[in-house]
């Protein structure tokens, strides 16, 4: 997998419980699959969202900013996006 956009790698211990493929699916789509699993899944835990609309790279981390939700990371590869549940 390459590394994160932006160059940077993501923080230790983040590496995703759950896969959650959403390519091929458009706005708002891939944001409510996101919504619907992050609290299915233990707090901490992270989820990678993989998700090709461009709307994504936008959507996902907004949509965990209003929510309280840890964005981790954009991942070019997939894309993915990973998300941590905080609570």
């Amino acid at each position: 997998m390459s590394g994160p956009v932006g160059g940077t790698a993501p923080p230790e211990g983040t590496a995703p419980v759950e896969v959650l493929d959403c390519r091929g699916q458009r706005c708002p789509l891939p944001v409510i699959k996101l919504a619907r699993r992050l609290p299915e899944l233990p707090v901490g835990a992270v989820l990678r969202v993989l998700a090709d609309d461009p709307a994504a790279a936008v959507d996902i981390p907004a949509w965990c900013r209003m929510r309280g939700q840890e964005f981790v990371a954009a991942h070019d590869e997939g894309p993915g996006y990973d998300v941590r549940r905080v609570g």
